[in-house]
């Protein structure tokens, strides 16, 4: 891939320049990102699904290195299906935090990943943990990454409160994700969400050509 090793890629590594974003609410989490996958100024693919399944009711959105995450996601799966037939009980969202915290931490100089880790568990209700570069841990009220969140930290900041419904937080996910991928070049595609609760998880995507916010329609 051209240029790969001066932006700290692998050859032939595919860099996901992404919005992903996740809020909890009384009851559950939702989880939403971008889906557009580039390497350099060409897009890979228009609409990749970057936010992946770990656990019944654990999800991950995925930023940075595609082959890393995909990596990444795949062993946190693994080792929560084990911890779940080994203790008869569901996992919690912090233990597949600390999971993939571990794996980001201890390979850090040779992966480039950030990630979100949300969901919902009995003891935890829905919950988010941040886990950018480097690999440090960080439970969250809400959390953004990838390289569309620097346009809309001061957006959120405005519109994020304590104690938003269900339907508050899908909204104010894909708000927010849509104002980030009509600033940033890196991020686009369509809105995939998941809204993550006790009764189930829902998966809903907004086309590109049905987003709330445009670059004329603020």
């Amino acid at each position: 891939m051209e240029g790969a090793e001066s932006r700290g890629l692998k050859p032939g590594e595919l860099s996901t320049g992404t919005t992903i974003m996740a809020v909890p609410f009384e009851g559950g989490v939702v989880l939403g990102a971008d889906s557009r996958v580039s390497t350099g100024t060409y897009i890979a693919n228009r609409v990749s699904d970057k936010i992946a399944q770990l656990s019944d009711n654990i999800f991950c959105c995925r930023s940075g290195s595609a082959a890393d995450t995909q990596a990444l996601t795949d062993y946190v799966k693994h080792y929560l299906s084990q911890l779940a037939i080994e203790t008869g009980d569901q996992p919690t969202v912090k233990t597949a935090a600390h999971i993939m915290r571990r794996l980001c931490y201890e390979n850090k100089d040779q992966l480039m990943a950030g990630v979100i880790i949300a969901g919902w568990s009995k003891s935890e209700g829905g919950v988010v943990y941040n886990i950018p570069l480097g690999g440090s841990c960080i439970k969250m009220p809400f959390a953004i990454g990838g390289s569309g969140s620097t346009y809309i930290y001061g957006l959120i900041d405005a519109d994020f409160k304590e104690g938003l419904s269900e339907e508050e937080s899908r909204t104010l996910v894909k708000k927010c994700i849509s104002h980030a991928m009509a600033r940033d070049g890196s991020s686009g595609g369509v809105i995939r969400t998941v809204t993550v609760t006790p009764n189930g998880n829902v998966r809903d995507y907004t086309p590109g050509n049905k987003l709330p916010y445009g670059p004329c329609g603020w």
